[in-house]
């Protein structure tokens, strides 16, 4: 009986975004928008009890299900600095992957990369910083420092034809610093492109960007980076992850990280309320007639999942309106 409703739910849902996609067609904005999916990764990985490496791959497996280009699975660091992704050996070995489908990794160092290399991880990511003192309480060293070691990283990962991407944190705002200045960002940003990292994530770690800062911080990175290299990395902690991601699209970044059930956060912003969620990145998209291949459908199942398997609510506005709904 639930099955039928839900069904009967999803297809008014879908003749409601058909109708959103003959009536709006909003010029600037890109046609196709690439959905990272980070909850199996920086969803989880702040989670106080450990989530079964059984849950872990389910999880994954119904977020392959859903169309989305790329999940990032894992995170090869120490246990002893995460012990929520000390299984990453273990989840990408059970993982079953579809075809087509990008399956990441983050690797901080050489040691990561190699474990990475040796479980298959179709591409891996670096972890740096704008701020300096956020850099050196995260990743215990400046953002110098971060640089040199990521070099031993692009250049094994090119010996292995094996693609990287960069991760900058703080870019508008830091949690020690305060306000963090878009050159800043600009610049880290450059010398991980120059170093070799295909695609360049920039991330609002404590979610205090407003749509503004984001224009401003775009056009500047821009500048030294191609906005086709650019990402975009919300956290929802004041509720303005979706009109920055708005202005990203205005500004011409099609390429948007974000998280099932809006999992995750940042330890060091109080208040934190995680990453923008998948579902509603893609009901927004769905919504401004930008493509995505994403079955929004299947993706809230995926969410509901893994809120129940960790005794949650789930964080998506989407997911929250279809529940109430039925």
């Amino acid at each position: 009986m639930a099955a039928r409703i839900f069904s009967s739910f999803c297809s008014t849902l879908g003749k409601r975004l058909s109708r959103s996609y003959a009536q709006v067609g909003m010029a600037g904005l890109p046609s196709f928008v690439k959905i990272v999916e980070v909850g199996p990764r920086d969803g989880l990985q702040n989670e106080k009890n450990i989530v079964p490496t059984s849950v872990k791959v389910e999880f994954v497996n119904k977020l392959s299900e859903t169309g989305l280009p790329v999940i990032e699975v894992t995170s090869f660091v120490s246990p002893k600095w995460v012990p929520q992704m000390a299984d990453h050996n273990e989840v990408m070995a059970a993982i079953n992957r579809k075809p087509g489908v990008v399956y990441t990794a983050l690797t901080p160092n050489v040691k990561g990369l190699e474990s990475a290399m040796a479980a298959r991880v179709s591409e891996v990511a670096i972890f740096g910083a704008a701020s300096e003192t956020f850099s050196k309480k995260n990743i215990n060293c400046s953002i110098e420092e971060s640089l040199q070691r990521f070099q031993g990283v692009l250049t094994k990962a090119k010996e292995a034809n094996l693609k990287v991407r960069g991760y900058v944190s703080c870019v508008l705002g830091c949690p020690y610093e305060g306000d963090v200045k878009a050159e800043k960002v600009a610049e880290v940003a450059k010398r991980m492109y120059d170093l070799g990292c295909y695609e360049i994530s920039l991330g609002d770690t404590i979610g205090v960007g407003t749509p503004g800062g984001m224009r401003n911080l775009i056009s500047t990175v821009s500048r030294e980076v191609p906005i086709d290299h650019l990402a975009v990395h919300c956290h929802d902690t004041y509720g303005q992850a979706l009109a920055n991601i708005f202005a990203a699209l205005q500004m011409g970044v099609s390429v948007v990280d974000s998280s099932s059930a809006g999992l995750g956060g940042c330890p060091y912003a109080r208040g934190a309320s995680g990453n923008v969620s998948t579902e509603d990145v893609v009901y927004m998209m769905n919504g401004l007639a930008i493509r995505t291949g994403v079955d929004i459908h299947k993706l809230i199942e995926a969410g509901q999942y893994i809120s129940n398997a960790i005794g949650r609510k789930t964080g998506s506005k989407v997911a929250q309106a279809t529940h109430s709904s039925l």
